[in-house]
Parts: C-alpha cells; structure tokens; sequence
C-alpha cells in the first residue's frame, strides 16, 4: 500500500460511522440538555443578526462587532462544501443525502451555539491587546482536570493549524486555480501569487481587517450565488415538489420497519458532508466568535449558531434542489462515470442559465474559497499563537502565504485526505470538552432568556405603536 494510500484509507475510517456518531450525538445530547433553546431562539437569533444592533458592538469586551465576528465565521464555513461538497454527497448517497444534512444542521445549531458561547465565556487578552479565544482556552480554563485540559488544548491547537494550512488554505486555493484555469484559462502559477499575495494583505491587518474584508465579500458572494440558484429553480418549478418528494422518500425509504440499505448510506453522506459544511462541532467557528464586542456569551451564542442556518439550510439546500430538480444528477462524462464535484452543480446552473450559470458556478468558487482562506487563517493563527507565543504569528503568516501558493500549483488529492483527518482529529478534543462543559452551557442560555423575553416584549410594543 503507497503512502496516498494509507492515507486515503486512515481518511476513510477516521471519518467512519464513530466519527458522524460523535458528532450527531454530542448535537442531540446538547439539544436536550439546553432543553432546545437553540431550536426556540432560532427565529430571535436570526433577527438580531440581520437587524442594525449586530453591526455595532454591543458593549463589553471584543475587537470587532457581532456581526463581523460571524461573517468570519462564515468566511471559514461556507466554502467548497456548498458546491462540491453537496454534489458529491447526492452522487455518493442519492437525493435523500439532502434532507440528512438539514438534520445535521438541525442538532448542528446546538453544538455551535454551545462551542461559541464558551468561547467567549472563557476568552482572554493578549500581550497585544487582541481578544483571543476558542476550544484551546476553555479546555485550559473551564476543566477541573487541568492536565486533562492542557492536553486537549494542545491536541486541538496542533490539528488546528495543520487542518488551516491545509484544508483552510492549500485545498482552497488549489479549488480557485482550477475555476479559474477552467472558465478563464489563467495559469496555475498566476493565480498562486495573485492568491497569496491577496491574503497576506488582509492577514497583516489582523482580525479588524479579516473581519472586514469578510463583513463585504461574505454577503455580497451569498447573495449573488443564492440569485443565481433561484433562477435555476425558478425554471424547474414544475419538477421541485417530485425532487423534494423523491428526498424524502430516499432519506428513509422504510422496509418491513428498518431503513434500507440506500437510506443508511443517504444518511452516511448526508451527515458527513453536512458536518463538513456548517464544521458544528468541530471547534474553528468559536475563534473567531471569541473576538466579538458583546455584553454576554450566550448572546454571541445565538449570533454565531445562525451559520448552520445560513451555511446549511440556505445555501447547500438550494445547491442540492438545484442539482436534484434540473434533472442532471446521473448524467454521465466523458469517461461513462457520473459527473461529479463542481462540474455537476454548474452542469445543473446551465439548464437555465446557459453558460453564463457555468461562470457564476466558477466565480462562487472563487469568492468562496477566498474568503474560507481568510476565516481559517485566523482559526490557524489564534492556534499557532496558543501553541508558540505571540511572537510566532509572522512566521505563521508567512508559512500561510507561501501554503496558498503551493496550494494553488501542486496536485492536492494527498492534501485534501490529510485534511479530512485533521478536521475530525481536531473536533475529537471539542466535542470531548462540550459533553463536559455541557451544563455550563446550559446555565448560560437559561439565564440569557429574561433578555430575549424583555427584547420579544419590546418589540411587540413597537409593532402596536406603529399600527395605531
């Protein structure tokens, strides 16, 4: 067996039915335990985020407002995986992969509003000012065996900057030099400097400017590719209900009271790739979340826990009823194999909108994959810190900026495997740390709800003052 081998195989059963176990369990387990208040609150927490009070800092500590805070957040969530990752899931597991990745983003919501809330709960200064905070230290800080604690700390922060320079960084920049080779024929080498050259400008200015630069090209990237989908289902609005039907029927497909076969592997592919899209669980959206101005952790909590939603239940829902309703998924290449990955969703984007939908396909790869680079530069960063000082973070910018160069011009099956490890391997420690730290949670969000019932109260108000 060659080394690309192994690893490949490693990959395979690291990400097997324990790992998908781990982490669809520890979500329900927190659901339960926090009495579904993530569930309850979605509805609130969604109009905080899009109302004016997230763009401003809401009082206490923090560097930049709710609101940048989560679009770094989402910098680093929303990437590959809501293109490539949602086709290779309906190629893998059938159209049922679908709805099983809407009920990882189900549970998913609490683990990240768990995960975020501690974060911020257990964040601190550091010799430089910046709030710096996340998985690392809250096992340091909040686990009554500190041994226990400093070696989960130190497992997560090492896997944490080996899974940001490469799947965070080598892997995203690889996936922007094939779009752009494909749809605009720019060499490789062009596109590697062009990219790092980009990133190191906006890392240098620490999480101010990432936060920043991510608060534009998050939204305007959303909304453009989300424009775009919803002319392709526009123009197979006859053949949704059937696809959404067909889902459904797929995701359980009950035999004599079991699931079948094709159900469990619907249900395998829908959860791993859906994980892998909204990383609930994994501990990288609650370094950033860390960094937010707010007056209470479980507000942050709610705040950042709106990525799922947005991550998950918006953007990979019409990717996936893109491909299912347009009828392309089975479509043979040239090879007699299924087309596959991005050439799937762009195959589906171009039934109605010709080759125009291939380029939006190809420029939502490239805005994606950008602003993933930039979100896990800062996860990577705060780890590399943890781990060697402050001192060390221009090393580490340096090392990031030359990864995406690398990235950008090499062959990365190897890398993308190694990857794959390395993200289950650093959500092992967190989800480890959330079972412990579950009933901290769970205070913190019960005593947060006096507030959301003042807000609710007021709001209603409002609305009767308005309409007399």
């Amino acid at each position: 067996m060659t080394v690309s081998e192994w690893i490949a195989y490693v990959d395979q059963r690291v990400w097997g039915p324990g790992m998908l176990v781990l982490l669809m369990g520890t979500g329900v387990f927190l659901t339960l335990r926090t009495r579904f208040l993530p569930w309850r609150n979605l509805g609130w927490a969604l109009k905080s985020v899009l109302g004016r009070d997230s763009r401003a800092k809401a009082g206490g500590a923090g560097d930049v407002s709710p609101f940048s805070a989560l679009m770094t957040t989402l910098a680093a969530t929303i990437g590959t995986g809501n293109i490539v990752g949602v086709a290779t899931a309906l190629v893998a597991g059938g159209p049922g992969a679908l709805v099983w990745m809407e009920i990882s983003a189900l549970f998913g919501l609490s683990s990240k509003c768990a995960e975020c809330l501690l974060a911020v709960k257990y964040r601190q200064r550091d010799a430089g000012g910046e709030m710096r905070g996340g998985p690392m230290y809250t096992m340091c800080a909040a686990l009554r065996w500190k041994r226990l604690g400093g070696a989960l700390a130190f497992l997560f922060a090492l896997f944490t900057v080996l899974a940001s320079l490469g799947m965070g960084d080598m892997a995203q920049a690889n996936s922007i030099a094939g779009a752009l080779a494909d749809s605009f024929s720019v060499p490789a080498r062009t596109t590697g400097v062009a990219v790092a050259l980009l990133a190191l400008v906006v890392i240098l200015g620490g999480i101010r400017r990432i936060a920043g630069v991510c608060s534009v090209v998050v939204p305007l990237m959303a909304v453009l590719y989300l424009l775009a989908g919803t002319a392709v289902l526009l123009g197979h609005l006859s053949a949704l209900p059937g696809a959404v039907a067909e889902m459904f029927r797929l995701a359980f497909s009950p035999a004599a009271g079991t699931m079948t076969a094709s159900a469990l592997n619907a249900a395998r592919w829908g959860i791993a790739r859906g994980c892998f899209s909204h990383e609930a669980g994994m501990g990288s959206a609650a370094i950033p979340a860390a960094s937010a101005a707010t007056d209470s952790p479980a507000r942050q909590g709610y705040v950042n826990m709106t990525g799922v939603f947005f991550d998950t239940t918006v953007i990979c829902t019409v990717t996936g009823l893109c491909i299912c309703a347009s009828g392309v998924l089975g479509t043979a290449d040239a090879s007699g194999g299924q087309v596959n990955g991005v050439a799937l969703t762009a195959l589906a984007f171009k039934t109605v909108l010709g080759p125009l939908g291939g380029l939006l396909v190809s420029l939502g790869i490239v805005l994606f994959a950008f602003s993933t680079i930039l979100g896990w530069e800062f996860c990577g960063e705060t780890a590399f810190a943890f781990l060697f000082g402050r001192r060390a973070i221009p090393l580490y910018r340096i090392l990031f900026a030359l990864a995406a160069f690398l990235g950008a011009t090499q062959s990365l099956e190897v890398v993308w495997n190694l990857s794959d490890i390395f993200n289950a391997l650093m959500a092992v420690p967190n989800l480890i740390s959330l079972l412990l730290l579950s009933g901290t949670a769970a205070r913190e969000l019960e005593a947060f709800q006096p507030e959301i019932r003042r807000g609710r109260r007021l709001r209603q108000r409002r609305a009767v003052r308005r309409a007399l």
